[in-house]
């Protein structure tokens, strides 16, 4: 594949092994810096049309290397997507797939505007939640981060962010740190456009965790 060969000619050896180290995945791992990739599916972006995108998104991403999958999900990031069945359908079938950050976030950058697209689609992802894998329930805060940014919300973007907010009281309480850290993180977002329901969602949180005791 042309697209992946490009991608090679960009490798950094001691940046990949750094890179390697740090996600311990066992992927192949190119060191491609993140500029270089975003200037390469910023490239893509501008010259396919939005089945030829999803069709080397999904190329890329079966390629199993690390910055290809990153690629992969860059090439999906775009707020207006119409029609955007498809390009949703590969994030459905990659996000059991994330076992990291780096390609967790890449991939929920995508998801969080087809979400933001057509929000009953958090219907799809409220399984991640109680998913077995826990990159997966990391990322349903990922995704949903933009709601947590939100100033003056609509009636249905309240509605979001309320449900999201009962999704972390469970998910605080999570035996994983990653998961944890993106709860908090989520809360820190909205400490800073709504202080006053993340104080109150951190005392329904110590409340709950009283009643554990």
């Amino acid at each position: 594949m042309q697209e992946l060969d490009r991608l090679r000619a960009e490798a950094d050896p001691d940046r990949a092994a750094r890179t390697a180290a740090r996600h311990k995945s066992g992927r192949e791992t190119l060191g491609v810096p993140p500029a270089r990739i975003e200037a390469l599916a910023s490239q893509w972006r501008a010259a396919l049309d939005i089945d030829g995108r999803v069709t080397l998104a999904q190329a890329l991403w079966d390629s199993d290397v690390h910055e290809a999958r990153l690629l992969a999900a860059r090439l999906l990031v775009q707020a207006r997507m119409h029609p955007d069945d498809a390009a949703w359908q590969v994030i459905l079938d990659w996000a059991p797939q994330i076992d990291g950050a780096e390609i967790g976030d890449a991939v929920m950058a995508a998801a969080s505007r087809r979400l933001a697209a057509l929000p009953d689609r958090l219907d799809q992802v409220e399984a991640w939640v109680q998913d077995a894998n826990p990159w997966l329930r990391r990322s349903v805060l990922v995704g949903t981060g933009p709601w947590a940014r939100m100033n003056n919300l609509k009636p249905a973007d309240h509605a979001v962010r309320e449900r999201v907010l009962a999704w972390a009281l469970d998910l605080s309480q999570d035996r994983n740190g990653a998961v944890r850290q993106a709860v908090d993180a989520w809360l820190r977002d909205l400490d800073k456009h709504d202080p006053a329901r993340a104080a109150a969602w951190r005392a329904d949180r110590d409340a709950r965790a009283a009643q554990d005791l």
